[in-house]
């Protein structure tokens, strides 16, 4: 609700991105989704059976600020150098900046992540229970959490982490290679799978494609056929806020269609599309067909815009101004919100609740 008000504020120009008041209100309204990691390590070790607040420190040493800082993206943009490149010249190339007791870390970002966190908590429900055991139960309270951390939190970084990077490595290639052969093809998986793609936090390998071809090529087709994923999921909010009886629905409904018109899609579908899972399915396939028309249309950006609306002036060609390729942004947006829309409405019988 707060990035919904937020986004509108800037629109009407009544706040600006520089000022304290929305640095403020929007670090309160980001802060859950940056840090969602500490929340997910929480949930999930109440299902594995894990002490909880260790689940947390886990999840919150992936978002500690320096981890952060060592990211690619972040360290990409201080032009820093990195120590050495694993595996050089191959799909899983990986520039090592950091790492652990002489073994590199393959690092990436966790900010907003899912399945790292999850497969670091399943992986405590192995290891807590066996320092359980060894341990006396005299020092067994400050022991094993200690332990424990000291096992899992270096093997998430050295193990479960480059694994989640190599997928999306892999993802971004497969993509590429999916676009080269059928431009509606890959709009059609694209736009179908990158809802699902950033709740798991695998989007990012198709992050540095979409920064090389701008960089490279001047434009970028890539990331461009994921662009109506966010009209999709509005579609299927406004189907459920105006189907729902329920008041709490439609409030958090409203702000969270509001927020996904300018590209901030999380209120959208952690607080209404997947925990019905049929918006979110419909939302989904409304994207895959966006994307598909994107890939048809042969849409490209040809600069890092911004995200939703705001988004749509970097599809102009710069070259050739607002041509049949810009036009077909506004096809897919418009047709993958109404498909969104009507598919939620006869797929979600719960949304009369």
């Amino acid at each position: 609700m707060i990035k919904g008000v937020l986004a509108l504020l800037l629109t009407f120009g009544w706040l600006h991105e520089t000022s304290g008041t929305y640095i403020v209100l929007q670090a309160l309204g980001d802060s859950f989704f940056y840090f969602l990691p500490i929340m997910l390590g929480y949930t999930a070790s109440k299902k594995f059976r894990v002490n909880p607040f260790l689940g947390m420190v886990i999840g919150a040493t992936l978002v500690y600020p320096t981890i952060v800082g060592f990211s690619p993206l972040a360290m990409m943009a201080s032009g820093a150098e990195p120590l050495y490149t694993l595996f050089s010249g191959t799909l899983f190339e990986s520039p090592i900046y950091l790492t652990f007791l002489g073994i590199p870390v393959v690092m990436m970002s966790y900010t907003s992540s899912v399945i790292p966190i999850i497969v670091a908590i399943w992986f405590t429900s192995k290891v807590e229970p066996f320092f359980k055991q060894i341990i006396p139960d005299v020092v067994k309270t400050f022991l094993v959490p200690f332990c424990s951390t000291l096992v899992v939190v270096p093997i998430t970084f050295l193990v479960i982490g480059p694994i989640s990077t190599w997928l999306g490595t892999a993802l971004g290639a497969g993509s590429l290679a999916v676009y080269h052969f059928s431009p509606l093809m890959a709009g059609l998986i694209l736009g179908g799978i990158w809802q699902v793609l950033v709740i798991f936090g695998l989007h990012w390998g198709l992050v540095p494609i979409g920064l090389l071809n701008l960089t490279t090529l001047g434009f970028d087709p890539i990331l461009t056929l994921t662009f109506a994923a966010s009209f999709a999921q509005i579609g299927a909010v406004l189907a459920v806020v105006l189907r729902t009886k329920d008041q709490k629905t439609k409030g958090l409904g409203i702000s969270a269609f509001i927020s996904g018109v300018f590209g901030v899609t999380e209120p959208a579908i952690y607080g209404i599309t997947l925990p019905r899972k049929k918006p979110f399915i419909a939302s989904c396939i409304a994207a895959a067909i966006g994307g598909a028309i994107l890939g048809f249309m042969g849409t490209k950006s040809y600069i890092t815009g911004g995200l939703g609306i705001f988004g749509i002036p970097s599809m102009i060609n710069p070259k050739t101004g607002i041509d049949s390729t810009f036009y077909g942004i506004f096809i897919a947006i418009a047709l993958a919100f109404v498909i969104g829309f009507v598919l939620t409405l006869v797929m979600d019988r719960k949304a009369k609740d």
